[in-house]
């Protein structure tokens, strides 16, 4: 079976003529156990692998193709119009406006559509666009939609579909995760504040072409207005009225759009069904019908070995679990770099988590490299800055790597006014520092950590109360801030520019607030040149490396197993395994 594998890439962003550039957007939560990857930016390559096939022996990196393929269990086997993928359950909130955790994200991939779409390198083209005019300064952007484009109950899409979405943005109740008034389209501000019924500074020209007028553009504007992904305004206007979104809230759970497939039906806990779309602009998905299956840590490998499954993406990648997928024979295997990386994060509203030193210390007195190895091997590594080893941005220049020392993190406690009491446990003011930790059940890194941080924080004179929950439920901690510390993983952006440390950011749950990190990462979203956004960026991730917002864990490798009857799928650190569902094929 062929599959397509990109190999690490060093990234480089540009500015170009077209000001075809890279957008931002925002990252994807997901349990520290899954793969995590997300679409953002136009990039021109530096230094590119070229796609590969590495051979079965190469575990760390790469491609192992099914070995035996009459090991394919007969439930599989005999499904030859559905493919059904294992997960970790969604939300339910099937809206791209709204969606806020990775398999949300997979749902709404599969379900809408947008003007431009991410390829394996992390670059853009056209999708419903069949072109995009850009005026010579940069402020005016036109968007031609194909023709022919459908809605999946048959309606055809107009440009007023995109105008529609664009107001359900810039509405003053929208609560979602983006920040749309910071894609300065003219009028946008007015529109949010109901001093007018229309954003001035979108002009529909007929209805395959819509322009857009801004006041400023960034490095991110080509993704900010490109990357929307439009909803049917004869479906999601009916009980829309300015200033209020409810109507459109409630069906968060019945979606209609123009992407490869559509919603069936979803039961919590259990799975999400669809049906191929047959209006799809490229032409009906090949195979018929799709489910995505809640797994866990405890089901997905029997599931997938019993053909339960034909794919799951939540392994973790561990030696054991790569030795147990090559051995089944019948299972193809990607590895590919995560854009993404694991962390434990701070309630940065609580007293204690507010001093640097108590945070730093808090770093040094975990044994991050023991717990990282133990859980993946050769497969990830420690980090220390908040990005992917795949980013261009990425760098190692005067980065504390904050090597395990219990003596250090001692000495910054007592610095910071925690002493120890008669009972051997830290005090300040009054209050005996124990921290409750929220993390995912069932999570074989959860499994590995606690111990090993309950035994480290306990010499710190640190006490763990620990809560496992599953990832909805730690979701809903963070979004309402009730938590101390929790584990959990981001999926990143090509682009670096984020709003997790920004203070008041539409990601930011944690509290944290530093003003130099805030004026480097607008300076770094408006800057265009490619080297001296490197720069900015250098210098962010060096004081959020000082300032310690979260406990930075590991970047990991992601992996995808695949039964090798099924063919088509294209991947990357940049592109998942949503976006390529109309072309896969099972091999009859």
């Amino acid at each position: 079976m062929k599959k397509t594998w990109w190999g690490f890439m060093v990234l480089v962003l540009v500015f170009s003529m077209a000001l075809t550039a890279c957008g931002g957007g925002n990252n994807t939560a997901k349990p520290a156990t899954t793969n995590n990857s997300e679409n953002n930016t136009n990039t021109t390559t530096e230094e590119k692998a070229e796609p590969t096939t590495p051979t079965e022996s190469d575990s760390s990196d790469g491609y192992i193709e099914a070995a035996d393929m009459s090991l394919n269990p007969p439930a599989a086997a005999n499904r030859s119009d559905t493919m059904i993928i294992g997960m970790t359950d969604p939300k339910g909130v099937f809206n791209p406006l709204f969606m806020e955790t990775a398999y949300d994200y997979y749902v709404n991939y599969t379900l809408f559509d947008s003007f431009i779409e991410v390829k394996t390198d992390g670059t853009y083209q056209n999708s419903l666009a069949e072109k995009v005019d850009i005026s010579e300064d940069g402020l005016k952007y036109t968007y031609h939609l194909k023709p022919g484009v459908a809605f999946s109950d048959g309606t055809p899409m107009t440009v007023k579909d995109y105008y529609f979405t664009l107001k359900l943005y810039m509405d003053k109740s929208y609560d979602g995760q983006s920040d749309p008034l910071s894609w300065n389209i003219v009028g946008a501000k007015e529109y949010n504040e109901g001093k007018s019924n229309e954003i001035t500074g979108v002009k529909i020209i007929d209805d395959q072409t819509i322009e857009i007028s801004l006041t400023e553009y960034t490095a991110l504007t080509p993704v900010e207005l490109g990357g929307i992904y439009i909803l049917p305004e004869h479906y999601y206007g009916k009980e829309y009225t300015q200033g209020k979104l409810d109507g459109v809230k409630k069906l968060n759970d019945k979606p209609l759009g123009s992407g490869q497939y559509k919603l069936v039906s979803y039961s919590p806990g259990q799975e999400v069904v669809f049906e191929a779309n047959e209006n799809y602009f490229r032409g009906a998905p090949k195979v018929k019908n799709l489910i995505f299956k809640t797994t866990t840590a405890t089901t997905n490998l029997p599931m997938l070995q019993q053909g339960e499954t034909d794919m799951e993406e939540g392994f973790t990648v561990t030696e054991d679990n790569v030795e147990a997928l090559k051995a089944m024979g019948f299972v193809d295997i990607s590895l590919l770099p995560n854009n993404g990386y694991g962390y434990i994060a701070f309630n940065h509203n609580l007293p204690k988590f507010q001093d640097v030193r108590v945070r730093q210390a808090l770093v040094y007195g975990l044994n991050r490299k023991e717990i990282v190895a133990g859980i993946y091997g050769p497969y990830a590594d420690v980090i220390n800055i908040p990005q992917s080893s795949v980013s261009w941005s990425y760098t190692t220049e005067n980065i504390e790597t904050y090597d395990f020392d219990l003596e250090k993190a001692k000495q910054l406690l007592a610095e910071a006014g925690w002493k120890l009491n008669d009972k051997g446990i830290r005090e300040k003011d009054g209050e005996v520092f124990k921290i409750n930790f929220s993390a995912t059940a069932d999570n074989p890194v959860v499994e590995a950590l606690l111990p090993i941080m309950t035994q480290n924080y306990k010499e710190l004179g640190i006490e763990i109360s620990a809560e496992t929950l599953d990832f909805n439920a730690i979701m809903d901690k963070s979004n309402t801030g009730d938590f101390e510390m929790y584990f959990a993983a981001w999926g990143l952006t090509p682009d670096p520019d984020n709003t997790v440390y920004i203070t008041d950011g539409s990601q930011n749950d944690l509290g944290y607030s530093n003003k130099k990190v805030d004026e480097l990462m607008a300076k770094g979203k408006k800057t265009l040149d490619i080297e001296e956004r490197k720069k900015i960026y250098k210098e962010m991730y060096q004081e959020l490396n000082k300032d310690v917002p979260v406990i930075l864990m590991y970047q990991r490798k992601n992996m995808l197993a695949i039964n090798g009857r099924l063919d088509g799928f294209d991947v990357s650190p940049y592109k998942d395994f949503p976006f390529s569902l109309y072309q896969v094929q099972i091999a009859q």
